[in-house]
């Protein structure tokens, strides 16, 4: 087994995949770890903005993702009760990807996996991190793989934190234990096939402690996706003794929600319900310990407004731009080099993804509360073209980075370690 690398990029969804893709692709050698065997679902959100539809293309799998991505999104929808209120989703500047769509996580990381195997990356699956130690320039990455119990060192000069949103590298793991909370977020999804959703349409839940979300996918089939709080879920299972909290969940979705009863009326559902959780929104971009995050390592939004992807893919843009960049051009040491890339890479973060966040926050919160929901159902009533504008504000229709500021970089460049050693 190789042991020197560039880079370790720990997680192998969206936005690990992307990064090693993009460093291969300039001449690094990447190690891409991943604890989970592909394909595997995930409690995720499965729309992909149109904003991210021309860097999929520029990953080398824009054909792949066409050929099996479900319909175009050009409708939203806010459900609450017996309501439901629709509007145009505003469209992307982009000739060739005016629309989002969507595609189940199974799908879509596997396509990316293997498009970053064949660019060059070392696919290391499935392991798991145990210990990550060391400096920008130096880190030490102890990992173990899942089947044989085998274990290796890896060392690299940098490291990309890529985990998903309920993992964590080994130095935070201590900080995430917590007693549970009523208010604690935990998420659910379930697919379903028959379902009777409009093609095109993406509704948006507000329950009492709680939201969600449903889209018709690949192959026809329906994601039903929500967080509620732990005591909403408490209150589900009271209200449906017997059943499991995911079919509890189901009951309520289709008890309170009049256009998910609809929807499901006929349709009969894929598999069990997953659930995760609970939910940490929030930003821990710029931790402080060398390393660089990405996705929700870097920081995570309410998924109510469908981000997730976006910040995963466009982070890691931003991410390598930074860093292809410091390798043609820095000439100091590993570690101040690096420091001033996550400096940067931190500060841009911020810049693109915080006001999503705050947006997403807001939202979660006005939808769950009985109080503030029934007046934003009122005004989108009267104001349709609110939701409109909502999408827009979201950032569905702009990408925060361009395919052609790393297309440059796309031919292998070894000056990087030059400048590092």
């Amino acid at each position: 087994m190789r042991t020197e690398f560039d880079a370790v990029v720990v997680g192998a969804g969206p936005a690990g995949s992307s990064a090693a893709i993009l460093l291969c692709r300039a001449g690094w050698s990447v190690a891409l770890i991943e604890k989970a065997r592909f394909p595997r679902r995930k409690v995720c959100g499965e729309c992909i903005a149109a904003s991210n539809l021309p860097l999929l293309e520029a990953l080398g799998i824009g054909p792949a993702f066409d050929a099996v991505a479900g319909p175009a999104l050009r409708r939203v929808a806010l459900m609450r009760g017996n309501r439901s209120i629709e509007a145009d989703l505003p469209a992307a500047t982009h000739d060739k990807h005016p629309w989002g769509r969507a595609l189940g996580r199974e799908t879509l990381d596997t396509l990316l996996l293997e498009q970053a195997r064949s660019t060059g990356a070392e696919v290391l699956q499935p392991w798991s991190v145990q210990t990550l130690e060391g400096a920008p320039g130096d880190w030490r990455c102890g990992i173990r793989s899942m089947e044989s119990g085998v274990t290796s060192i890896l060392r690299s000069r940098v490291a990309i934190d890529a985990h998903g949103s309920w993992e964590a590298l080994p130095s935070a793991r201590r900080y995430r234990h917590r007693t549970d909370a009523p208010a604690d977020l935990l998420a659910f999804k379930a697919n379903f096939r028959g379902a009777s959703l409009d093609e095109g349409l993406l509704p948006v839940l507000s329950l009492d402690g709680g939201y969600g979300g449903m889209v018709v996918a690949d192959g026809g089939v329906t994601t039903v996706a929500c967080c509620v709080r732990r005591d909403r879920l408490a209150a589900c299972r009271l209200a449906s003794p017997g059943l499991r909290a995911g079919e509890a969940i189901e009951s309520f979705l289709r008890r309170e929600c009049r256009g998910v009863g609809i929807a499901l009326q006929a349709a009969t559902r894929d598999g069990p319900w997953l659930a995760a959780g609970p939910l940490r929104p929030g930003i821990r971009v710029d931790a402080g310990d060398g390393s660089f995050r990405i996705g929700n390592a870097a920081g995570e939004a309410h998924p109510i407004i469908g981000e997730g992807m976006s910040m995963a893919m466009q982070s890691a843009w931003l991410l390598c731009t930074r860093l292809l960049a410091a390798g043609r051009t820095g000439n100091a040491s590993a570690e101040t080099v690096q420091r001033d890339v996550g400096r940067r890479y931190a500060e841009a973060w911020r810049r693109a993804f915080g006001p999503r966040l705050r947006l997403a926050a807001a939202f979660a919160h006005t939808a769950m509360l009985p109080a503030s929901a029934a007046p934003l159902v009122g005004l989108a009533r009267a104001w349709p073209g609110l939701l409109t504008l909502g999408a827009r504000f979201a950032a569905k229709t702009r990408s925060v980075v361009d395919p052609a500021s790393i297309a440059s970089r796309h031919t292998p460049d070894h000056s990087y370690q030059e400048n590092l050693t």
